[in-house]
């Protein structure tokens, strides 16, 4: 089953969002397994995540490889909020 999450990540800027992100690249060589959908809001310093995944499984074990990289760079990964999609719909883009 496909569900949504979402971080709230305390005190995070986009420079180290985007550290996390280049490292995570590195090391997976392009997008995770499973994931749909992957958006990131708000301002610098209280950003905020929101993916969709094919199962909370493969975001779990992405999970396994993204969160080294955060405590690495001294990060706070706030606990996730994970609920099940009653409904994806797909909007082709040009």
């Amino acid at each position: 089953m496909a569900i949504a999450v979402f971080f709230q990540h305390p005190n995070l800027t986009l420079a180290a969002f985007d550290e996390v992100d280049r490292r995570m690249r590195d090391v997976i060589g392009g997008q995770p397994a499973g994931l749909v959908h992957h958006s990131v809001y708000g301002t610098d310093g209280e950003l905020v995540t929101f993916e969709i995944w094919n199962s909370e499984e493969e975001f779990r074990a992405f999970g396994a490889t993204l969160m080294p990289i955060i405590a690495e760079l001294g990060l706070e990964a706030g606990p996730p909020a994970v609920l099940p999609l009653h409904r994806l719909f797909q909007v082709a883009s040009d």
